[in-house]
């Protein structure tokens, strides 16, 4: 674990929960030490909370769902507080970068990469809030009839630990933008940039209570909020395993739910594609964020005639890549707890054991701690189908190759595992373009490109066990409201 828990609080600062905008302890006085992943010390504290303090916050946004003057703002004004919000996170923009990139281990840069990407989802809402009409609907004569999108009530937003800035933006902008009231739980392992945007959300004009804070493990918040009567729609954004735990928590109380649960997602290289367009595109899609990423591009499929020039080229693109402490801003940071890096590393292991072909490996910088939690990028080669690291997110910079021959095999291994949230389609070929695009079981598909972690204008969400529902774009507002039908009689 990246974390243990402590009645003490931590070296450095002592962070807290926000609930009715005030910063809370947990009610135990319970801790949990924040670790940087770059060199496994602790630097930080957050509250463990537990079933107690989940409650307190859930009655907490039930009250200001339920008396308060959100939900029935008008909402353009809610749009206008999500507005402010974003110019508050530009403002304060390189403190944020500088927190997320300590807390989860990423390079800087890609700290304030995930800054940018978390104010253009607060843009976005806030411009989005007055955008979403009802119809009306012919019906009998002497009838009007018209529907209407409202929210669903207290929302229970889950957030992981490899994006927190982004995935609160969306989880937080497309609730609020619909009226809803918010319970955020971010995972442990990363929960110091959730805690400081709720503080400028305060600050932005949203009302006390409207958007609660509880920090602590899974096991113990995380299953008391998904499993609380006052909870009327649950997002989250994690693993099959928890997912399916979350889901049949939420049933006990027939609640709706969110579910974006991973993926082992594809790119379809043809022989006709511009390879060296693809290059940068297929090595960043799998090292970015040290491959701790739902929708990383895993796997590259290769057609046959161009198979061992695209291996080469990538060989030789691994093997200049270097791991390193979050503030040295290499190709990659650390993962984000020992947990995570053992498991990589033992996928990796076994794949070697089985014979799988490594054909390149990247370094770890020599002055990166010995305590830090440090995997190096592998690719490897020539992999089977049916192989571990063929079927499974390894979530880790590892990257696998197989050769196929024409379109029909291609869609045959694209959709060939339980996954279907992202794939790429690389070719110059427009009608084979559309009938790869058509045919691969994914939510997103993206020909001569991969931007898999960006569009927030886009509908982002999977197929098979990679989830359903949809965030991002107007799709979020859909999923974040309910549809009210009134029918009146006028004669």
């Amino acid at each position: 674990m990246g974390t243990h828990l402590s009645r003490t609080v931590a070296e450095g600062r002592a962070f807290m929960q926000l609930v009715d905008g005030r910063q809370v302890d947990a009610l135990s006085g319970e801790r949990i030490d924040v670790l940087s992943p770059s060199d496994g010390k602790v630097f930080a504290s957050i509250p463990a909370a537990g079933k107690a303090d989940v409650d307190r916050a859930v009655q907490s946004a039930a009250r200001a769902f339920n008396e308060g003057p959100w939900s029935r703002m008008p909402a353009v004004e809610r749009g206008r507080c999500l507005t402010r919000l974003f110019q508050l996170v530009e403002k304060h923009g390189d403190e944020l970068a500088a927190l997320e990139s300590r807390d989860t281990g990423k390079p800087i840069r890609q700290g304030k990469g995930d800054v940018t990407g978390a104010m253009r989802y607060y843009e976005f809402y806030g411009g989005a809030c007055d955008k979403i009409h009802g119809d009306t609907i012919p019906f009998l004569d002497g009838y009007t009839a018209l529907t209407l999108r409202e929210p669903h009530g207290v929302v229970a937003g889950i957030i992981p630990w490899n994006y927190p800035l982004q995935i609160l933006a969306r989880v937080v902008g497309a609730a609020l933008a619909m009226g809803n009231t918010l319970v955020v739980k971010p995972a442990e392992d990363a929960s110091l940039t959730t805690i400081r945007i709720a503080e400028l959300a305060l600050e932005a004009g949203i009302p006390a209570g409207v958007f609660n804070v509880i920090t602590g493990y899974g096991r113990d918040a995380g299953a008391a909020l998904s499993a609380h009567p006052l909870i009327d729609y649950v997002t989250f954004t994690g693993s099959p395993l928890t997912g399916t735990a979350i889901q049949q928590a939420a049933a006990t109380n027939n609640r709706g739910v969110t579910m974006e649960l991973g993926g082992k997602s594809p790119q379809i290289v043809f022989a006709d594609a511009d390879i060296e367009a693809a290059l940068p595109v297929l090595v960043n899609a799998i090292i970015q964020n040290g491959g701790q990423t739902c929708s990383a591009g895993s796997r590259v499929l290769i057609e046959k005639p161009v198979y061992e020039r695209v291996a080469a080229a990538l060989a030789e693109r691994f093997s200049r890549l270097v791991a390193g402490p979050h503030d040295a801003d290499l190709d990659l940071g650390p993962l984000i707890n020992s947990r995570q890096k053992e498991k990589v590393a033992g996928m990796v292991a076994a794949a070697e054991e089985a014979g799988i072909p490594v054909l390149a490996r990247g370094s770890i910088h020599p002055d990166a701690p010995a305590s830090g939690y440090y995997q190096e990028p592998v690719l490897f080669g020539s992999v089977d189908p049916a192989a571990t690291i063929a079927q499974e997110e390894i979530f880790g910079p590892v990257l696998s190759l197989f050769p196929f021959e024409g379109e029909e095999q291609a869609i045959k291994l694209a959709n060939g595992t339980d996954f279907g949230l992202v794939a790429g389609v690389w070719t110059k070929d427009g009608g084979r373009q559309h009938r790869v695009a058509k045919r691969v079981r994914a939510g997103q598909v993206f020909v001569n490109g991969y931007g898999a972690g960006g569009g927030i204008e886009l509908p982002f969400g999977g197929f098979k066990k990679s989830g359903h529902g949809r965030e991002k774009g107007f799709e979020a507002l859909y999923d974040m409201s309910a549809t009210k039908t009134i029918v009146f009689n006028h004669g």
